[in-house]
């Protein structure tokens, strides 16, 4: 059995009978972190919510950990102190790996794009991806996605902080995880283009997603305006929300 523990954001835990994998950890309280917009959305102080409580027992458990990029919610400084402490091997993107062993991370695997890398006894390959419409995109910095096969369990996409590209649409229908992962929020900061999949293109990777899906990095930064709520009621209105998983903050799926 597979299990996912959503924690808040983008942060999740995958757990396999042998192993538990920590997903772009922000272990901080809440309100550490500035505003990332200040207009276009209430200023509130990331993040705005807390850690859930019922999180800290796997987080004790955890054996490794996948970093999707460096942006402080998907790796905040108490993460990296929670890394440095328990000495968690790191898996990254070639492209962070100098700076992140910097830090005093225990980096143990560096990933190259569209190539398959062997991790925990099956494979793991960096998709890429890109975060944000347009020009947005570049000063935001390089993003890798991740998809694992795992012995004996469910393979899975985990697309990270992208928009929908050919490069996403390849992953879902040429290699048919059976889980995904999209992140949600529709982020956007107060000038330019989103910097997340606007709610047409979650609905364009839900449908072309071969598998259960997962929304995650929703309510929890203060540039992410869907909510549960109003994801929901459109994946409803288009007759897809059987096929999608929005976990709360702390809630647990198995597979």
């Amino acid at each position: 059995m597979l299990k996912i523990h959503h924690f808040r954001n983008a942060t999740f835990i995958i757990e396999t009978e042998q192993d538990v994998i920590l997903v772009d950890p922000m272990l901080g309280p809440k309100g550490i972190m500035p505003p990332f917009t200040f207009f276009r959305a209430k200023a509130r102080k990331n993040p705005t919510v807390s850690l859930p409580d019922s999180c800290n027992d796997i987080l004790q458990k955890v054996t490794h950990c996948l970093v999707t990029h460096r942006h402080p919610d998907h790796l905040d400084t108490a993460a990296i102190r929670f890394l440095k402490e328990k000495m968690i091997p790191v898996t990254c993107s070639y492209k962070d790996e100098k700076i992140l062993k910097k830090k005093g991370l225990k980096v143990v695997n560096s990933l190259s794009y569209k190539k398959k890398t062997a991790f925990l006894d099956g494979i793991i390959e960096g998709i890429p991806a890109k975060h944000g419409y347009g020009f947005i995109a570049k000063p935001m910095g390089n993003v890798m996605g991740f998809y694992m096969e795992l012995p004996n369990q469910p393979s899975i996409y985990i697309s990270s902080d992208t928009i929908y590209t050919e490069a996403v649409d390849e992953v879902l229908k040429q290699y048919k995880p059976e889980i995904t992962v999209v992140a949600a929020g529709s982020a956007q900061f107060d000038l330019f283009s989103p910097v997340l999949m606007t709610l047409d293109d979650i609905l364009t990777f839900v449908r072309n997603s071969p598998g259960k899906v997962i929304a995650n990095h929703l309510e929890a930064i203060n540039h992410c305006p869907t909510t549960r709520k109003g994801l929901r009621e459109t994946l409803e209105k288009h007759g897809l929300s059987d096929k999608v998983y929005i976990p709360q903050d702390g809630e647990v799926l198995a597979f």
